[in-house]
């Protein structure tokens, strides 16, 4: 961040009176521009036991496979926004059952939420975002292909869960993976 977005004159780095982190603060008018992470909102929706998963049609990971998801958008839930990027990527009508994994990505500033949803049709199709589009049985995931870590934790986490009979609502899986950006330097 280089300028305000209220008067557009350059911006400095520094710790704001009562904070405590260094924030993008403009000397002329006193805005503080904070940034915060962003959240990327998702669905685990399953069919009879089977696990709807998208191949990538888009960067990043194109061709890999996983679950519907995306940035959460300003004016939604985080349940509104998992529903809109399941349609958006597969045009499957899901119906949320609950919040199943939540997963703090530090050292890209982001929070994945996915939930487990029920498909109570198999009916789905291809997008601009996703090439294929295919339900599979646990025991047939191509773990080697999955786009993404946050997928595949909520994958196992889900997979886990039905094999040890446990019963719904599930547990949520509330974890971090990677270093932190404080960590790398």
């Amino acid at each position: 961040m280089k300028f305000c977005s209220e008067c557009a004159a350059p911006l400095i780095v520094e710790v704001p009176e009562g904070d405590h982190r260094p924030r993008h603060v403009c000397p002329k008018c006193s805005a503080i521009h904070y940034q915060n992470p962003r959240i990327i909102v998702g669905t685990l929706p399953v069919h009879q036991g089977k696990i709807m998963l998208c191949r990538r049609g888009i960067e990043p990971r194109i061709d890999m496979w996983t679950l519907p998801g995306g940035f959460m958008e300003n004016d939604e839930s985080l349940a509104e926004g998992a529903l809109r990027e399941t349609w958006e990527e597969s045009k499957a009508s899901v119906e949320i059952e609950q919040l199943i994994s939540v997963i703090s990505l530090p050292i890209v500033d982001q929070v994945h939420c996915f939930f487990l949803a029920n498909m109570p049709v198999a009916e789905y199709s291809t997008t601009e975002e996703s090439t294929e589009i295919e339900l599979f049985a646990p025991a047939d995931i191509p773990w080697q292909e999955i786009a993404f870590e946050t997928v595949k934790t909520t994958l196992q986490h889900y997979i886990n869960s039905v094999q040890q009979s446990l019963t719904k609502p599930y547990q949520v899986c509330n974890t971090t993976l990677g270093p932190r950006k404080s960590d790398t330097y």
